[in-house]
């Protein structure tokens, strides 16, 4: 089938899929379909399934691209399948399935495999999976919204001094033509919450230094493949930033817990 077909199979469980995310997705072996004398791509049952698989792991699990082929090479191996009939049933059960980790399954438990083989191996190790409510999609940047100072003030209930400090603060900053985008009005709806607790601007900066510092090192990991000349190095660029942001974010959660309850002697 084609590359239209593929996507019309699968939108009605990933509504975001698009032509240039199953591009990427083969770009980085995810997935191999044929191509025809004319350099058609041709997919066959087994591309989309593990495409089902892959979209299914990074909405539901929020695992990297570097797990999932992971999962995907212990497949293809023979020492695990690809649990067709169980990545279909979380696809169309949504998140609700998000408590259990999207994982190759044992020859055992479904005796035929796209791609892969029975040979009676031992299924590889189970990957654990960190609960997150931050997906590498929740990371995708907006740039359509633009919003003028009112309606900054106006969405976020702040005042005008409120905002000043937060600008000073460099917590917000304003766009080159003085717009500002949507997550200008959660950060300072965040820290108005934050300031009925004692906490003001200044004492925030803590976290925009702490968020520099993750964002530099994601950057760092990032930038090598942002500069290849090969085709979709932006697009693979971005979702590596988007995965390690949101990895980031997890592990930041899990750090700040940790040390909230140390604190407390618990």
């Amino acid at each position: 089938m084609s590359i239209g077909s593929v996507l019309d199979l699968l939108r009605p469980d990933f509504p975001d899929v698009t032509i240039s995310k199953i591009r990427f997705l083969e770009a980085e072996g995810l997935i191999r379909p044929e191509r025809t004398p004319s350099g058609y791509r041709r997919f066959s049952v087994a591309d989309c399934e593990r495409l089902r698989f892959v979209l299914t792991a990074q909405r539901d699990q929020y695992l990297p691209l570097k797990v999932i082929k992971e999962q995907l090479e212990a497949i293809d191996s023979g020492a695990a399948t690809l649990g067709v009939r169980e990545a279909r049933a979380r696809a169309h059960s949504g998140r609700a399935g998000a408590s259990e980790s999207v994982s190759p399954v044992t020859d055992s438990e479904h005796p035929a495999t796209p791609g892969g083989n029975r040979n009676g191996a031992a299924a590889p190790r189970r990957l654990g999976v960190v609960p997150s409510e931050i997906s590498p999609d929740d990371l995708r940047f907006d740039h359509e919204i633009r919003l003028t100072r009112a309606d900054l003030l106006a969405q976020a209930a702040i005042d005008e001094t409120f905002l000043n400090d937060l600008i000073r603060a460099n917590l917000i900053t304003p766009g080159a033509a003085g717009f500002f985008d949507g997550d200008a009005v959660t950060l300072a709806r965040t820290a108005r919450a934050m300031a009925e607790f004692g906490l003001e601007a200044r004492h925030l900066r803590a976290f925009k230094l702490a968020a520099d510092r993750e964002a530099a090192l994601v950057a760092q990991i990032a930038a090598p493949i942002a500069k290849s000349r090969d085709a979709g190095a932006r697009a693979r660029a971005e979702e590596t930033v988007r995965e390690l942001a949101a990895l980031s974010l997890t592990l930041h959660t899990c750090l700040v817990k940790s040390s909230v309850r140390t604190s407390l002697g618990g």
